[in-house]
C-alpha cells in the first residue's frame, strides 16, 4: 500500500512553518506564499496531502493529490 506524503502549514509566532512528513522544512512570513510553494511540491510528489492550519492551530482546509489512500467515511 502506498503511503501519502503529508505537508502541514503551521503557525509559528509571526511566521508560518512547513513540515513535510513530520520534519521541519521551511519558514515563510506570508501564509499564502507557503501554501502556493508547497502545493506545487505536493502535486509533484503524489500521493500527497497538504493540511493548512489557522493561527489558532485548528485545521482550515486540506488538499489531497492523487488517490487518497485514507478517504473519509460517508
Amino acid at each position: 500500500m502506498t503511503t501519502r506524503n503529508t505537508i502541514r502549514v503551521l503557525p509559528d509566532w509571526w511566521n508560518w512553518k512547513v513540515t513535510y512528513n513530520q520534519s521541519f522544512k521551511k519558514l515563510f512570513q506570508i501564509k499564502s506564499d507557503a501554501i502556493e510553494y508547497w502545493k506545487n511540491i505536493a502535486k509533484n510528489n503524489q500521493p500527497s496531502q497538504i493540511v493548512i492550519h489557522r493561527a489558532d492551530w485548528t485545521i482550515e482546509i486540506e488538499y489531497t493529490y492523487w488517490n487518497d489512500p485514507f478517504p473519509p467515511r460517508g
